[in-house]
């Protein structure tokens, strides 16, 4: 029987979760012909089969997670072939893929003290030691932090394991807290000259443009391996779209050559996309900054996330009232915060703070 494995997705990218199939044991199929639809990098990517044939096996269901190099798909015929993809580590699919345990809300990082009781009390109640606050004298864990762990466990129910969006953003979430050196500079900018129907986001995108030419050094890849930065001529923003499902972030291209009406219409053809979940995977890659209006749902200011390679993340807040000194005297006027989220390792504090200086400059402008 030959074995079709979960190729290599790329992008560094191990596991996918299969959406749907396309095929079922016994059908008959060509080679191209769209055979599994699989979940990867916020976006939904169509395998085609590598071969043509009969399928004799479908090796997981709907909803499970497969690592690349696991086997998809068994097809008959002799012998057993791996397709060109790259086989990662130990074969797992779907529920034998274990979530990793939480870290250890006290002693974080010291070695786990239980005695082999405790430890067979805690397999039995499906206890992680990791998730136990020890009592015991010199951090040691007793049989009643077990049991108290356990009964809270069972009040809350089982865990929901992330998949799709929530586990890729978990994910990249973690790749940007164990890599990025963050740091993040705040202030308002004065909006009160705008026209009450004045666009947010394209003002928003404007800005950041001018602030990417005032300091090309945070419109770039950092690539942390080999300590080299890319400064990047053409400016390709992030949106940062909040969802039910999860955060998505689409790719507006070449928004410094483009006009407000072009910049309004891939926006929306761009989130109709993501809302109906066509957007292709190469529109959800390759950003050289990012942008976050969360302001549009709440919130002042915030420290957004970097993720790498980029090295800047604007967030722009709630617009609001605001008594300011004006020529020496107390006005009301709108203001728009923002917060400037860059990577230390790369910026320099002052190249943020004349990017984000540029960003106000511009926002400022009546139009």
């Amino acid at each position: 029987m030959k074995i079709f494995k979960l190729p290599d997705l790329g992008e560094g990218l191990q596991e996918a979760e299969v959406v749907e199939w396309h095929v079922k044991a016994g059908d008959e199929i060509a080679a191209d012909q769209p055979l599994v639809s699989v979940e990867t990098a916020k976006a939904i990517v169509d395998i085609p089969s590598p071969y043509s044939g009969r399928v004799a096996k479908l090796y997981c269901e709907a909803g499970k997670v497969v690592h690349v190099g696991a086997p998809l798909v068994g097809f008959e015929g002799a012998g057993e072939e791996a397709d060109s993809g790259t086989v990662v580590g130990e074969v797992q699919v779907g529920s034998e893929v274990k979530a990793e345990a939480p870290a250890a809300v006290s002693h974080a990082g010291a070695a786990i003290r239980a005695t082999p009781a405790v430890r067979a009390l805690a397999r039995q109640l499906n206890v992680e030691l990791e998730m136990v606050t020890p009592s015991g004298p010199d951090g040691v864990i007793t049989t009643a932090d077990i049991k108290r762990v356990a009964k809270i466990l069972s009040e809350v129910g089982p865990a929901e394991i992330l998949r799709g969006v929530r586990r890729a953003m978990a994910q990249n979430m973690s790749l940007a807290q164990s890599e990025v050196a963050a740091a993040t500079v705040i202030d308002d900018a004065d909006i009160h000259a705008w026209a009450p129907d004045a666009d947010i986001t394209i003002r928003l995108i404007r800005a950041l443009v001018a602030g990417c030419r005032a300091e090309p050094a945070l419109n770039a890849w950092y690539e942390s391996h080999n300590m080299g930065r890319r400064l990047v001529s053409r400016i390709d923003v992030g949106i940062a779209l909040d969802l039910p499902e999860g955060l998505f972030v689409p790719v507006l291209r070449d928004v410094a050559q483009r006009d407000a009406a072009d910049l309004r219409a891939g926006l929306q053809r761009m989130r109709a996309d993501v809302l109906a979940r066509k957007i292709p995977a190469e529109e959800l890659r390759g950003n050289t900054i990012t942008l976050s209006n969360f302001g549009m749902i709440g919130g002042k200011y915030a420290s957004p996330i970097v993720l790498p390679p980029t090295v800047a993340i604007l967030g722009a807040g709630r617009v609001h009232e605001q008594v300011r000194a004006v020529d020496g005297q107390p006005a009301v006027r709108r203001v728009l915060p923002l917060s400037l989220s860059f990577d230390h390792r790369v910026v320099t504090g002052g190249e943020a703070a004349r990017f984000l200086m540029a960003v106000i400059e511009d926002l400022q402008q009546a139009s």
